[in-house]
């Protein structure tokens, strides 16, 4: 059984991969101050709770953007599940070329899910992942990682208003009953809900006349369903998009 983990800023991912079928998986709030230990006794705990023993696992591939916890993770895996993990990283084989100006500075997640595109969807694509920041990454079609666009996600916009504007609450990310919102709750709402939605149409159409009419759009990260739902643009929703390109980086580098 292969083991894929994704830390990013806010959420912790992980997977079970048995040849390429995605088994138990689980999303998970990144906490930066939990200790190697911690980390060890989650991952342990988590796939005693899917039935999996530690020795059940062969192999790990992790991806992270956070380089305070990389180590931390690593040596989690290596004293709780007896495993050097391969860490996407430079010198790592992912079967993208990327095209930025600096592709060092091209996070890891954002590699694997071109590598996922590459081989699962092939472009040209637009991939649009619903994080801590909301990225839009180009693919080509011959699977060249392009480059992209970087804004707020919708949780650090809807935390901006709460810490910035002294009468606005903190709302959950729920659908309002009306664009225009009767109260204050509904109205930030339908601003987080809607105005992002706009945003993916907008971006879209923009990354659209640059890679052409034939491009695919393809959401992933946890709020992907979501936003889906209020759009015909977006046309595959993968939430685990991630995880399955570090299963394919995985394999590359057997």
């Amino acid at each position: 059984m292969l083991l894929t983990i994704d830390v990013g800023n806010t959420n912790l991912t992980l997977g079970i991969y048995e040849d390429e079928l995605l088994g138990a998986r689980w999303r998970l709030a990144t906490d930066h101050e939990r200790m190697p230990d911690e980390y060890g006794l989650q991952f342990v705990g988590l796939l005693n709770h899917a039935e999996i023993e530690a020795s059940d696992i062969t192999g790990i591939c992790f991806a992270s953007v956070v380089p305070p916890l990389t180590s931390k993770i690593v040596q989690a895996c290596q004293v709780y599940l007896n495993q050097d993990p391969l860490v996407v990283d430079a010198g790592v084989k992912t079967g993208v070329r990327v095209l930025y100006e600096d592709p060092k500075a091209v996070g890891a997640d954002r590699i694997a899910d071109a590598a996922a595109v590459q081989q699962l969807y092939s472009g040209p694509a637009c991939v649009v992942d619903f994080g801590t920041a909301t990225t839009f990454d180009a693919i080509s079609s011959n699977g060249d990682y392009l480059g992209g666009a970087i804004s707020p996600g919708i949780g650090i916009a809807s935390e901006a208003l709460f810490i910035r504007a002294a009468k606005l609450p903190r709302v959950d990310l729920q659908r309002p009953p009306h664009a225009i919102g009767r109260n204050t709750v509904h109205a930030m709402q339908s601003g987080l809900l809607f105005g992002y939605v706009a945003l993916v149409e907008g971006m879209v159409a923009r990354f659209r006349k640059e890679l052409g009419k034939e491009m695919r759009v393809i959401a992933t990260g946890g709020l992907a369903e979501i936003l889906a739902n209020e759009t015909e643009i977006i046309e595959v929703v993968a939430p685990w998009l991630t995880l399955d390109g570090l299963r394919i980086i995985w394999g590359l580098n057997r």
